[in-house]
C-alpha cells in the first residue's frame, strides 16, 4: 500500500504525487500530516529548508478544504513572491485531480488587478506575501470570514524581513476560531512569541535538532585576505568543474557587481536581487532553471523560495549579517534527499562569527585550502576527457565530414590527436594559472596589510578601482536603451559585447538609467563600438551610439549633458539577441564553461 494512503492522504491526490516522483514521506511529511489531517489543532512545525514542508502542510490542507464552496478557506503567508509562486504551483499540481480546486497567488510585482479578477471568479486557498494581501485587504476585495486555516510558512523569514506588523493585521481580519499552522527553519524568540499570540495549545513537531542545517550538507569555509575574495572565489568555481551555485551576498550592489565582474571574466552568472522587476526576476530564474547560468548572485530576500533541484554548492561570499540567516543560505542546496556543499569565504575577523554559527546549527566547519594553480589545471583536463568520455555521438550527422576529418588528421597520431583535443580548453588554464600566488593565510596572521580595512572596504576599492574610468584609458559612451528596456547590467554588458564583438575585460563600469545608458569602453575598443552598432535596432527602434560630453545631469533638472559626437543607428531589423549567430552561442549547458578564461558571450 502506498505510505501517503496510509497516512490518509486520499487517493485522487496520491495519484497526482505519485506521478510528482513522491515515493515515501519525509521525516517532517510522516509526522506533520497524521497531526494535521485532524484539523484540531494549531500547529508549530519546524524543520530546515529543502525537507518537504510545502507538501508536510499542502496534503493535509487539501484534505480540509471543501471544494464546492468558492470562497476563501485557506490563506498561506510566506515570504517572498518566489516563494509564493512556487507553493501555488505545487499546491495546483497535488489538486490535479481534485474537481473545482482553486488556488490564486497573490504578490507584489505584479497586475493586482489580474489576482483581484481571479479572486472574484471563486478560490480556496490564497497564497500570499503579507504586503500585497494587505493591499486587498484594504481595498475590501476579500472576504476572509469563512477562512478556517492559516498558514504562516517561513516564519522566522518574514519577522526578519518586518513583516510583523503585517501579519498582525491581515490575521486581525480572520475569524478566531481558524486553526494557525506555522513552519519555519528556525525558531528564534519572535517566532516563539507570535506562536504563543495567535496560538492555543500548539501541537509543536521537530525534525532534527531546532536551528540545526540538513544533515546532507557539508560545511567549509576559506581563510583568506580581503583583498584576495575575489581572485580565491574564481579559483574555487574554476575547481569545480561540474559547479551549478547560488552565490550570497550582502547587499543589492555587492550583488550587481560580482555578477557583472563574473560575466566580464566569461562566466555564465546573472544577479537575483530587489531591484529587478518582476518580469527580469522571472527571466533570470528561468534561465537558472534550465541551467543555463551555472552561478546565480543574489541576495538573502531574493532567494528565499527559490527550490531548484540539484544545487550542488552554496557560496557565502559574504556572511550573513543575522548568524541565523546562514541556515536559510545553506539550505538551498542538499534538498530532497540530495548531498550539498555550503562554502563561506572569510577572513580572520570573521572566524568568530563561524564558531557562532557552528554551535548554530550544531555542525562544524571544515577549514579548506584554496586550491593552487595546477590543481585547478588538473582538475579541469579530467573534466575535459570526462567529457570527450562521455559526449553523445550523432553518427547520421557527422558521417558525411568523417572522411575529409580524417583524412585532415591522418598525419597525427592517436596520442597526438587525444593531446590537441585536451589542450584544445586545457591551454586557456595553463597560460592563465601558471604563475598564480598562493592565496591562503594562516589564522594566526593577522593580515597585516587588511588589518585596518575589512572585508566590505576592500572588497568596494577594488571594485571602484576595476570600474574607474576615463583617466586610465576608457571613453564614456551613451546608448539610448536602459531599465525601462528590461536590461540589467548583466544584460546590458553582453549586448554590447555582442554587437561589438569585444571582450568583457574591455567594458568599465556601466551606469543604468530609465531610458538610456552610459558605459565605459577602453578606448582601442571605441571604434569597435560604432562599426557594430551601425546597423542595430531593438524592437524597432534604432539603437544610438555616442560619445558623452560632460558628467551625467540626468539626476538634476532631468536632462542628461551629451555630447554631439560620434552617432551611429541606421535602421535595420534585427531580433533582441543581436541578429547575429554570436547573439546564440550562449552556452546551453553549463558544464560546457567551467570558469574558463576567455571572452565573455551572451545570450543577448
Amino acid at each position: 500500500m502506498n505510505p501517503f494512503l496510509e497516512l490518509g492522504i486520499r487517493h485522487e491526490i496520491v495519484n497526482a504525487i505519485t506521478e510528482l516522483g513522491f515515493e515515501k514521506p519525509s521525516p517532517i511529511q510522516e509526522k506533520a500530516i497524521p497531526v494535521l489531517l485532524t484539523g484540531n489543532d494549531d500547529f508549530v512545525g519546524l524543520a530546515q529548508t529543502g525537507t518537504g514542508k510545502t507538501a508536510a502542510f499542502g496534503l493535509p490542507l487539501l484534505e480540509q478544504i471543501d471544494f464546492s464552496q468558492k470562497h476563501p478557506q485557506a490563506l498561506i503567508l510566506c515570504p517572498t513572491r518566489e516563494l509564493c509562486l512556487q507553493i501555488s504551483k505545487d499546491l495546483e499540481k497535488y489538486a490535479k485531480y481534485l474537481d473545482d480546486a482553486r488556488v490564486v497567488a497573490v504578490y507584489g510585482g505584479a497586475n493586482i488587478s489580474d489576482q483581484l479578477r481571479q479572486i472574484r471568479r471563486g478560490v480556496q486557498i490564497v497564497v500570499a506575501t503579507p504586503g500585497r494581501m494587505l493591499d486587498i485587504i484594504n481595498r475590501n476585495a476579500i472576504d476572509f470570514s469563512s477562512i478556517s486555516y492559516v498558514v504562516l510558512d517561513e516564519a522566522d523569514e518574514m519577522l526578519n524581513m518586518g513583516f510583523q506588523e503585517d501579519i498582525n493585521n491581515i490575521l486581525s481580519e480572520t475569524p478566531e476560531n481558524k486553526k494557525t499552522w506555522l513552519f519555519s527553519a528556525t525558531m528564534p524568540k519572535e517566532v516563539r512569541r507570535i506562536a504563543q499570540k495567535y496560538m492555543v495549545d500548539p501541537v509543536e513537531l521537530t525534525v532534527g535538532t531546532k536551528n540545526t542545517g540538513n544533515a546532507n550538507i557539508e560545511h567549509q569555509y576559506y581563510l583568506i585576505k580581503a583583498r584576495d575574495k575575489y581572485a580565491a572565489f574564481k579559483r574555487i568555481v574554476d575547481y569545480y568543474p561540474e559547479i551549478f551555485g547560488i552565490v550570497f551576498c550582502r547587499t543589492k550592489i555587492e550583488t550587481q557587481e560580482i555578477a557583472e565582474a563574473l560575466i566580464k571574466d566569461g562566466y555564465n552568472a546573472d544577479s537575483l536581487h530587489g531591484d529587478l522587476s518582476q518580469q527580469q526576476r522571472d527571466k533570470v530564474m528561468k534561465r537558472y532553471r534550465e541551467r543555463n547560468l551555472q552561478l546565480l548572485i543574489a541576495t538573502d530576500v531574493a532567494a528565499r523560495g527559490i527550490d531548484v533541484n540539484d544545487v550542488t554548492h552554496v557560496i557565502n561570499f559574504s556572511l550573513p549579517d543575522e548568524v541565523e540567516n546562514y541556515t536559510h543560505r545553506s539550505g538551498r542546496t542538499a534538498r530532497a534527499g540530495k548531498t550539498g556543499i555550503s562554502i563561506s569565504l572569510i577572513n580572520v575577523k570573521e572566524l568568530g562569527k563561524i564558531r557562532r554559527i557552528e554551535k548554530i546549527i550544531g555542525k562544524t566547519f571544515e577549514k579548506k585550502q584554496v586550491p593552487q594553480g595546477g590543481e585547478v589545471c588538473e582538475k579541469q583536463l579530467f573534466a575535459i576527457v570526462d567529457k570527450i568520455n562521455h559526449v553523445s555521438v550523432n553518427d547520421d550527422q557527422i558521417s558525411p565530414y568523417m572522411p575529409a576529418i580524417v583524412e585532415s588528421l591522418q598525419d597525427l597520431s592517436k596520442e597526438d590527436i587525444i593531446k590537441r583535443f585536451a589542450s584544445l580548453e586545457f591551454n586557456r588554464f595553463l597560460d592563465y594559472y601558471q604563475n598564480a600566488p598562493d592565496l591562503n593565510i594562516d589564522a594566526r596572521e593577522s593580515g597585516r596589510g587588511d588589518r585596518e580595512r575589512g572585508d566590505r572596504g576592500r572588497d568596494r576599492d577594488r571594485d571602484r578601482d576595476r570600474s574607474r574610468s576615463a583617466s586610465t584609458g576608457y571613453t564614456r559612451l551613451f546608448i539610448n536603451l536602459g531599465a525601462v528596456d528590461e536590461f540589467s547590467r548583466g544584460d546590458m554588458l553582453g549586448f554590447i559585447c555582442n554587437n561589438a564583438n569585444i571582450p568583457g575585460k574591455s567594458v568599465g563600469k556601466i551606469d543604468m538609467k530609465g531610458v538610456f545608458t552610459f558605459f565605459e569602453v577602453q578606448d582601442h575598443d571605441v571604434e569597435n563600438v560604432f562599426q557594430g552598432f551601425k546597423a542595430v535596432d531593438f524592437n524597432g527602434r534604432q539603437v544610438r551610439i555616442e560619445r558623452s560630453s560632460g558628467e551625467d545631469r540626468s539626476d538634476r533638472g532631468g536632462r542628461s549633458s551629451r555630447g554631439g559626437g560620434d552617432r551611429y543607428g541606421k535602421s535595420h531589423s534585427r531580433d533582441r539577441r543581436g541578429g547575429s549567430d554570436r547573439g546564440r552561442s550562449y552556452n546551453k549547458d553549463f558544464r560546457d564553461f567551467s570558469g574558463k578564461r576567455r571572452e565573455s558571450k551572451s545570450r543577448y
